[in-house]
């Protein structure tokens, strides 16, 4: 993956409580990402990924879609070191 970039998104709006780290970490791992997704304290949830630039931007598509239940209000996106992540999980 010498080629591999890396990103660390914040996604706001009802994204707690409706499945959104599963529907998350099933896109990622479809795409053939690692990293992981977590929900904050704030109401928020932060996603890092690492991977081709391709599939880094399907990865944000569809985090500003989300699940259905979802209601995404806003997702801030911002580069990050590329860290050694086996698979994509749910903190």
């Amino acid at each position: 993956m010498q080629d591999a970039k890396a990103k660390r998104w914040i996604v706001r709006g009802r994204v707690q409580g409706v499945g959104f780290r599963y529907f998350v970490q099933s896109e990622a791992r479809a795409l053939g990402l690692n990293g992981w997704i977590r929900n904050l304290d704030s109401g928020e949830v932060e996603v890092y990924a690492a991977g081709d630039e391709k599939s880094l931007t399907e990865l944000a598509g569809a985090l500003h879609k989300g699940p259905r239940m979802a209601e995404v209000r806003g997702v801030d996106e911002r580069e990050a070191e590329v860290d050694r992540v086996a698979g994509f999980s749910v903190r």
